[in-house]
């Protein structure tokens, strides 16, 4: 049984096809690596898998149960945390209160158990030291840091990351990777969409390719790497 599943999902905006019959399945505990060009529909998929979009067609499955008129924070509730690609944390509130308010409306703990993840989640992420300052005056990489950690705060049992890594340099990036191995460790399933390849390569079990809304490749990360079509649509690298 797959972890989750989309099938035959589309989306249009007009008539602007964005997603085109996409069909997939993550495994629990897999990490997926989703890559394409600009505008090919990799945030609008992740948009239908979280329910902030609403498919045209199609089916979304998870945990073997048809989640697809559920509403966002009703996926929340199931499992499924994001984060997404420019940071949305409440700026006026501090590291704290961001985590302890996505414990209780994500996770739905209590006040106590709410604290008490985090405090945990704080930890995890490196950001204890940062706990009480307004999360609106934290730097790129530690805005990325608490957008991974408000979804951690949720306790996903699928994370869905959207270039997480994205502007943050080569030693952030690695740090970041550090954080999401152990994530990965604790059995965790994660799609990732992300442009730094690299960094990507080096968590993913399998990458999903995608152009124009539709599947272009997917299998062993490597192999599709060093695919010629891949290379010349997302790389722009004649084989």
């Amino acid at each position: 049984m797959p972890h989750l599943a989309l099938h035959a999902v589309s989306k249009s905006y007009g008539a602007l096809k964005v997603t085109d019959a996409i069909s997939l399945a993550v495994a629990e505990g897999e990490t997926l690596g989703i890559l394409g060009p600009n505008g090919a529909g990799k945030t609008t998929l992740f948009n239908l898998i979280s329910g902030d979009a609403r498919v045209d067609a199609g089916r979304v499955e998870y945990e073997d149960v048809d989640i697809t008129a559920l509403k966002p924070h009703q996926r929340c509730h199931v499992g499924i945390g994001r984060s997404y690609q420019v940071p949305q944390p409440f700026g006026n509130m501090s590291v704290f209160e961001n985590l302890v308010t996505a414990a209780c409306f994500g996770a739905q703990h209590r006040e106590e158990e709410a604290w008490q993840t985090a405090h945990e989640v704080l930890v995890q992420t490196g950001l204890m030291a940062h706990a009480n300052k307004p999360a609106g005056g934290l730097t790129l990489l530690d805005r990325k840091r608490l957008e991974l950690a408000r979804a951690l705060a949720t306790r996903p049992r699928l994370l869905l990351l959207d270039e997480i890594a994205g502007g943050l340099t080569e030693p952030e990036a690695k740090q970041l990777v550090q954080e999401l191995q152990q994530i990965k460790a604790r059995g965790v399933t994660m799609i990732w969409i992300e442009h730094v390849v690299h960094a990507l390569l080096s968590l993913a079990d399998r990458l999903f390719v995608i152009n124009f809304g539709q599947k272009l490749a997917e299998g062993e990360p490597h192999a599709v790497i060093g695919d010629p079509e891949v290379r010349r649509v997302y790389m722009g690298v004649e084989a």
